[in-house]
């Protein structure tokens, strides 16, 4: 299962990759999300894809965040 992070848009994603991708929003303007934001190089938001095990395995910053380039990666991420 890959997780999928961020912004409310992702919350299709369990949809359309039913069984396999589990998306959760984290709130920003918390300490605890302020944090990861700043972990990931992110101003304010952003989108993560995480392996079971936390790895990070895609990652797109701020307003740069593109669901087309978030779908491709979760397909390819997925074959493998």
């Amino acid at each position: 299962m890959i997780c999928a992070k961020a912004m409310p848009a992702v919350s299709g994603l369990e949809q359309e990759f039913p069984g396999k991708v589990k998306a959760g929003n984290v709130d920003a303007t918390t300490e605890e999300g302020q944090k990861a934001a700043k972990e990931l190089g992110w101003r304010n938001h952003g989108i993560v894809i995480r392996d079971t095990q936390g790895k990070a395995l895609f990652n797109q910053a701020d307003h740069g965040v593109n669901l087309e380039d978030v779908r491709k990666a979760l397909r390819d991420l997925l074959k493998s």
